[in-house]
């Protein structure tokens, strides 16, 4: 019957199969890291794309709104002119009517009245020019309210993938950690502009401006 020889050592760790071991683990223990940093770029990336477009689409907005808003209050300035000059005119014959002659003092009324319903047009016109230049002016507030969303978000998600690429060199999971806080805050400023969130961030944009 044959025997077979068990040889102890055969068993016994090494040192060297230990360090293989942590070798290996640390290996794995990177890759993942690798694998999270280069899916949250990914994502953040992807993300900055879609602000990107819809910051544009509001920088037009913005444009056309304040373009209104100078026409409007443009118009605005004309019409009051015009208003002051038709109450001037008004008063002008009224005061000339207290001197002529009574035979011509009926077409004195006539120009006087007719002066006095261009003025009055020109009151009614005025308000609606103003109410158009405000809201005008309302919406480029609005609009560029959220313009200031999208540079905060982009400014945040550029740190955050900064922060990523220094984690990827260092393999310090905690530096990951950390870029997940500027990761959320551009991420909910994003949002924000995406879905018109009303939150506000003038005090930060001062701040930084």
């Amino acid at each position: 019957m044959e025997t077979v020889e068990i040889d102890p050592l055969e068993y016994v760790e090494t040192d060297e199969d230990e360090e293989k071991r942590r070798v290996r683990s640390a290996d794995e223990q990177k890759s993942r890291l690798h694998g999270w940093v280069a899916a949250t770029v990914a994502l953040l990336a992807t993300f900055l794309t879609i602000c990107q477009v819809k910051d544009g689409n509001i920088v037009q907005a913005m444009q056309q709104a304040q373009a209104s808003s100078i026409d409007h209050w443009n118009w605005y300035q004309f019409r009051k002119v015009r208003s002051e000059i038709f109450q001037a005119t008004e008063d002008q014959l009224r005061l000339q009517a207290l001197s002529a002659a009574a035979a011509v003092r009926p077409a004195y009324a006539r120009q006087i009245a007719a002066y006095q319903r261009k003025a009055t047009e020109q009151e009614a016109k005025i308000q609606e020019t103003q109410a158009q230049a405000e809201a005008s002016d309302r919406e480029y507030n609005n609009l560029n309210s959220h313009d200031d969303q999208f540079d905060l978000s982009e400014a945040f998600v550029s740190l955050a993938i900064a922060l990523l690429a220094l984690t990827a060199l260092t393999n310090k999971r905690w530096l990951y950690g950390v870029a997940m806080a500027p990761t959320a805050l551009g991420i909910v400023m994003g949002l924000a502009g995406l879905f018109n969130w009303n939150l506000r961030v003038d005090a930060l944009m001062k701040f930084l401006s």
